[in-house]
């Protein structure tokens, strides 16, 4: 009977810190989302200040379901991005954006839930684009605004 007992006690003490060092991970990983949000919000304000024209648009953007959804929305508005035109600051937040995607993906294969395959960017047919640059960075930061308060929904698929 000692001899079990014993067993049982080693590999407790054994795999208690790999599970705790996976929640750490976690958790890490999570905060770092959060946070590349709240720098790419920053960006966003900065572009949208130096905007010679900014009219008030109002979007509407998916809530945040878990982080299947999240791969799928961020992968879309990452398309549009892509489609605008070269700045300096527009080359920043594309950066912040493809990071943010890839810590996701990374989350995802921890949690693990299914990653959805990336959409693929549809031809731009925008006459004003200008517009459309607002346009897309107000959607970006809608839904970049929504991470910190559903950051909990960063652990479910």
């Amino acid at each position: 009977m000692r001899v079990p007992m014993a067993l049982l006690f080693a590999s407790v003490l054994i795999l208690a810190p790999e599970c705790a060092a996976k929640g750490d991970s976690m958790r890490n990983t999570i905060n770092s989302i959060v946070n590349i949000a709240k720098i790419t919000l920053v960006h966003i304000r900065k572009i949208k200040a130096k905007v010679p024209f900014a009219p008030q648009i109002d979007v509407s953007v998916p809530s945040i379901e878990g982080l299947t959804s999240i791969s799928r929305d961020l992968a879309l508005l990452e398309n549009e991005l892509l489609l605008l035109p070269f700045s300096d600051l527009l080359s920043q937040i594309k950066a912040d954006v493809s990071s943010l995607g890839g810590r996701l993906h990374s989350l995802a294969l921890t949690v693990p839930c299914p990653v959805p395959a990336r959409p693929t960017a549809q031809t731009p047919d925008h006459v004003f684009p200008h517009t459309h640059l607002h346009l897309t960075l107000t959607k970006l930061q809608h839904y970049l605004e929504k991470f910190p308060p559903n950051k909990d929904k960063l652990q479910v698929c």
